[in-house]
């Protein structure tokens, strides 16, 4: 079936799809899990290897901490363009030429080179990953209607969490026994052999082209191809960034990237020098971190999608789950400098982090809701450079606070991102209602 047959198999004002369409939704979205798992491989590289690259290049923790910023450099720019062009473009040659790019980009810190080259590698790498999680997203939840797009969208996130879980333990293996160089360059050869498959099986769904129905259940439980009520497709994005879905949605994700790049980044160092953990020891608590999240991820999808098809508003089945799970999280970071050394700890620092991560799944299918059709793309992809200068942000500000006060400059950047966490659950709380919103856009 080609992807114009895919478009022609649902036909408009219905939510029925034929079994050969149901199965290859799902062989899209399985591909676009392990596109995420790759993803998050790349950027978990770093952070695996801290001490082994700091040791080879010579670094100081403020280096080291520029290193891993420079892959935001363009990260979010990257993301906001691609994003508005994935409203013009096909979003399966996007994704494939993004594969390609990054794996390339990984090839001379693969063969060797010092700092300059690293930082020059890891901007090209970000430019490259910048728009990959909206436009996965897009691409994912165009083969679902908006009542079913909980579950897939989730599962794109739940590949963040699955690269990192896998990463862990092999890249970590790779790096005692062959070097941070090896690691480099493994997820490298695995992004190109991502590459082929997706252009022989990748491609957009039928529902590319649909907006969200009237109270359908992300809004309140009407069934699918009911009439709209998203915004024209006349609306500027302008309108769609002033929203305070998409400002709530976006504050909200910005917390959750903030502990995603501390965790890339400075977890296994925070583990190690901070806490006392061996090497072995801080890979399994980072598995627990992300396994947490992948729980929390894949939780918070079947709450979000029982509460909508009871009928429950948008605004607290997305905005009041995602900014709930954000405070807890915040609860922990701040409690976690203050806490006796022991089992507490760890429990601590696995809450705080990993139940953050649900964000990210709130805040893509919350503005796929809010957002028309034709201007997705571009909403997307403007959040997701917003929110990623959290990456730029994070590594740096720890660098420096660890160069500045050594072990105690750790504690200083958990109480800040509980701080962070804080802001950003009262934003999910207080702003998000997509049904309101796109009412108003639609006037």
């Amino acid at each position: 079936m080609t992807d114009t047959d895919v478009a022609r198999a649902v036909p408009a004002g219905t939510s029925k799809t034929p079994s050969s369409t149901r199965r290859r939704a799902w062989t899209v979205t399985a591909l676009l899990v392990v596109f995420m798992m790759i993803n998050f491989a790349d950027k978990s590289v770093l952070g695996l290897a801290a001490e082994e690259i700091r040791e080879d290049l010579g670094l100081t923790a403020s280096a080291f901490g520029l290193a891993s910023s420079a892959f935001f450099l363009l990260f979010s720019v990257s993301g906001a363009a691609v994003g508005l062009l994935a409203d013009r473009v096909r979003p399966k040659w996007l994704l494939l030429a993004m594969a390609v790019l990054w794996s390339l980009s990984q090839a001379p810190p693969a063969v060797g080179g010092g700092l300059a080259v690293l930082i020059t590698s890891r901007v090209l790498l970000g430019a490259a990953e910048g728009p990959a999680f909206p436009v996965a997203q897009q691409a994912t939840l165009s083969w679902f209607p908006d009542h079913r797009r909980n579950l897939p969208g989730a599962l794109i996130v739940l590949g963040i969490t699955l690269g990192v879980l896998v990463a862990a333990p092999v890249l970590t293996w790779v790096i005692q026994n062959h070097g941070w160089r090896s690691a480099v360059a493994a997820v490298a050869l695995v992004g190109v052999v991502w590459a082929l498959l997706w252009v022989r099986l990748g491609g957009e769904g039928p529902y590319a082209t649909a907006s969200a129905p009237t109270g359908a259940a992300g809004s309140g439980g009407a069934p699918a191809g009911a009439p709209t009520v998203s915004a024209p497709p006349s609306a500027p994005y302008r309108r769609i960034l002033a929203t305070r879905t998409w400002i709530g949605a976006t504050v909200a994700y910005f917390g959750t990237y903030w502990v995603i790049a501390f965790a890339l980044v400075w977890l296994p160092s925070y583990l190690q020098d901070a806490l006392g953990y061996s090497s072995a020891g801080s890979t399994r608590v980072v598995m627990l971190v992300w396994g947490l999240g992948g729980v929390a991820v894949l939780g918070q999808a079947g709450l979000t999608g029982r509460l909508l098809r009871r009928g429950t508003p948008s605004r607290w089945a997305r905005g009041g789950v995602g900014g709930v799970l954000l405070l807890v999280g915040a609860a922990a970071c701040l409690a976690l400098p203050f806490a006796p050394a022991g089992a507490l700890t760890a429990v601590l620092l696995v809450a705080g982090f990993g139940l953050a991560g649900a964000m990210s799944s709130v805040a893509v299918t919350t503005v796929t809701e809010l957002a028309p059709a034709d201007r997705r793309g571009g909403a997307l992809g403007i959040m997701n450079a917003v929110v990623t200068t959290a990456g730029l942000l994070a590594p740096t500000l720890i660098g420096r606070l660890v160069d500045d006060h050594g072990a105690d400059g750790y504690r200083y950047a958990v109480l800040i991102t509980g701080a962070v966490l804080l802001l950003s659950g009262a934003a999910a709380l207080t702003l998000i209602d997509p049904d309101r919103d796109a009412r108003r856009l639609s006037v």
